[in-house]
């Protein structure tokens, strides 16, 4: 389940609903078979800290997920290991914010679901100021992995958040109101070669991770996809 897709069925959930469902992966984290794997206790983890996130219990959360993470990089689940991520970064904790940018790091780098790396990048532009060229590159790296990765059937509607996204960036960065200006706008910023912003993608991640980074870039770069 991506990340939207989450939201929506929490949306469409009572409190008691969800304890009940957090009670149920309790049980199943506390119920493991011997044969069980690692992935498998991650998922529950994971399932777990979501429903937290929802209850308020947002330290027991932190704790959940983030052990899941370790364990889905362990096992190479970028997928998971981003989603993981998404649900730290909801938790609210002094580390958030760096949870956030490693999974738009792990999204950008690996084969991610276009869905899930959308509402990532998305969430660094909210926690840029309005000034600032980082939500520019955070915008178009959108709209660039909607069209590098989106099926047929869903190019269109990804596309076209991810610019209505870049839109807005453009009208709070530089008061952008029309098409014109928005190509005008893309010019200054160097939008348009991903060869030029997502080098610049990296620097703003970097800066907002710091020293915090919680796996060996450099090992995972050698299991990238060409």
């Amino acid at each position: 389940m991506d990340i939207n897709e989450l939201d929506k069925t929490f949306a469409q959930s009572s409190p008691e609903s969800i304890q009940e469902q957090h009670d149920r992966y309790q049980q199943l984290l506390s119920e493991l078979p011997a044969n069980a794997t690692s992935l498998d206790e991650a998922k529950i983890m994971l399932d777990l800290a979501e429903t937290e996130v929802v209850l308020e219990k947002k330290e027991e959360a932190w704790g959940h997920a983030r052990k899941a993470f370790d364990k889905f990089i362990a096992e190479d689940q970028w997928q998971d290991a981003v989603e993981a991520c998404n649900v730290l970064y909801q938790t609210d904790q002094p580390a958030s914010i760096s949870a956030l940018c490693q999974g738009v790091w792990l999204a950008v780098s690996f084969p991610v679901l276009p869905d899930t790396s959308i509402a990532m990048l998305n969430n660094v532009v909210e926690e840029t100021p309005n000034d600032s060229d980082g939500a520019a590159v955070a915008a178009i790296t959108a709209c660039y992995l909607a069209d590098l990765r989106s099926s047929d059937e869903k190019h269109d509607s990804l596309s076209f958040l991810a610019k209505n996204i870049l839109g807005q960036v453009a009208q709070r960065h530089s008061q952008v109101n029309n098409q014109a200006q928005l190509e005008i706008w893309m010019d200054k910023l160097s939008l348009r070669d991903p060869q030029e912003f997502l080098p610049r993608l990296s620097t703003v991640i970097n800066v907002m991770v710091g020293e915090d980074w919680w796996f060996d870039r450099d090992k995972l770069r050698e299991k990238m996809p060409q």
